[in-house]
């Protein structure tokens, strides 16, 4: 009884291996392709460092209205989520996020609130008399899909006519440069990104059924592999060989597919089912970025900035393009930025927030827990690290709370920005995920070159699962729908 019913799983297994690889084999494909593509080329995304050298010195003769002023002018309530100055064209002007992602812009000259951007406004912005430039509105494009771009929506999109084929999408609302992308990107992230993720736009602007949709096909795929995996090893012989003496009893493009799935199917597996976890299910992992209360908290209730216009040219230093003023602790600062500098003031022209500062702010948005443990971090470790386009800065304010999500805080010391919160369940993300898909092994993330080389034999061996099982499973349907089989 104990035999047949042996039989009959590994029976099973088997026709589920081969219906599952059929159903998912061209998926396998284009994710091991499409994922050698990400490892150069990213999703388009305008970074700070990008966004900031976008920006003009502040012409700080043009700011006549004080920070307080300007707020009160914005209308957005609470302590906003961030609150600058910086120009848009000719004009200085303060920026306004609030906790909600409301966004508000306020003239540095008048303190009125701006409306929204026309497109022959936005042009002459970012492409002043350049020829060739042209504009177009676009609501949600391939580049714009995601939910992120949402309280910035209508773009105008601005066509530089270089020879790198840029492009710029000014945000209606506020007309600040939302994101950039030039023709490389756009090219290759058709081969990359675009597939891996299955960004087709219409599906991904549903961002629920996007992630339903992802869930249930990298499921059955990993699913799939995992039997490949499975079925693979109870096939192969290595002492008790098969009558020819070989070690797996199939023959020609069979026989591939197996030796590459023992070869290579753990990593196929891990790839795969690392892709699944990377989708949350069950929403079982928090977010690294910090939740809207806790940024809330963290910054507390301050009162006025009470900075006059006049004595933000001092507290900026030279060549500014950004000033900064943020809440910590109940507490204001002030952030300049120019390209390759960033500094922090009190309103007073004192020194910046401090570790001990910074812990306190801290420890007050984790209520249900207590700092156990401040550590400055002045080299990369295996939880705060580089990752392709993402430098991340160093060095870093680790703080340990004992709270019942066992949560750290990575800070940036030089002003006071919660750069990452990894809780117990983003912690244990990263091995799952980061370590098994992106191979961010401590090892190899500290020689980018080594790591590369694992990807492309990783991949290399899981595409010669692929392409054999595709072959394979498509003689299979051939043999199966033929009219000598019905």
């Amino acid at each position: 009884m104990r035999r047949g019913i042996s039989k009959a799983a590994r029976r099973w297994l088997l026709l589920f291996h081969r219906w599952a690889g059929i159903a998912t084999g061209s998926f396998f494909a284009l994710w091991i392709g499409s994922g050698l593509v990400m490892l150069y080329v990213p999703f388009p995304a305008l970074t700070p460092s990008e966004r900031l050298a976008l920006l003009a010195p502040i012409a700080w003769d043009q700011v006549a209205v004080a920070p307080d002023a300007a707020l009160a002018a914005g209308g957005l309530a609470g302590v906003p989520a961030a609150f600058g100055l910086e120009m848009r064209g000719d004009e200085p002007v303060y920026r306004i996020t609030g906790r909600d992602g409301a966004r508000a812009t306020v003239s540095g000259r008048t303190g009125a609130r701006l409306g929204p951007v026309e497109a022959e406004t936005s042009l002459r912005l970012v492409a002043g008399d350049r020829p060739g430039a042209r504009v177009a509105p676009v609501e949600r494009d391939q580049w714009t899909v995601t939910a992120r771009y949402d309280p910035l929506r209508p773009f105008h999109k601005v066509a530089l006519g270089d020879p790198a084929g840029t492009e710029l999408y000014v945000s209606q609302v506020t007309g600040e440069i939302a994101l950039d992308t030039t023709r490389f990107e756009r090219a290759w992230n058709w081969l990359g990104s675009v597939p891996h993720w299955i960004y087709l736009t219409p599906l991904r602007a549903r961002a629920e059924l996007w992630r339903t949709v992802l869930l249930w096909l990298s499921g059955l795929a990993a699913l799939g592999a995992l039997s490949g995996l499975a079925v693979g090893i109870w096939r192969l012989r290595l002492r008790r060989r098969y009558a020819t003496g070989a070690v797996t009893p199939y023959r020609g493009l069979a026989r591939w597919h197996h030796l590459s799935g023992l070869a290579g199917g753990l990593a196929l597996g891990g790839f795969i089912l690392s892709g699944w976890i990377s989708m949350n299910p069950n929403r079982w992992f928090a977010s690294n970025a910090p939740p809207a209360g806790l940024g809330a908290a963290y910054a507390g209730a301050p009162g006025d900035i009470g900075l006059e216009a006049g004595r933000l040219r001092g507290l900026a230093g030279p060549n500014a393009r950004s000033l900064r003023f943020t809440a910590i602790g109940g507490r204001w600062w002030v952030v300049a930025e120019a390209p390759g500098s960033l500094r922090a003031v009190a309103p007073d022209a004192g020194p910046g927030p401090d570790a001990s500062i910074l812990a306190e702010a801290a420890a007050a948005a984790i209520p249900d827990g207590h700092l156990r443990a401040t550590q400055k971090l002045s080299a990369y470790d295996a939880y705060w690290y580089p990752h392709g386009s993402d430098p991340r800065p160093l060095p870093v304010l680790r703080l340990r709370f004992d709270d019942p999500a066992a949560t750290w805080l990575n800070i940036d010391p030089r002003d006071g920005t919660i750069l990452q919160r990894l809780d117990r369940s983003g912690r244990i993300n990263r091995w799952l995920f980061d370590a098994l898909h992106r191979l961010d092994l401590p090892i190899l993330t500290r020689r980018p070159a080594l790591r590369d080389a694992a990807q492309w034999l990783l991949n290399l061996l899981a595409a010669g699962i692929a392409i054999t099982g595709i072959v394979a499973g498509w003689r299979r349907l051939g043999r199966s729908f033929s009219p000598r089989a019905r």
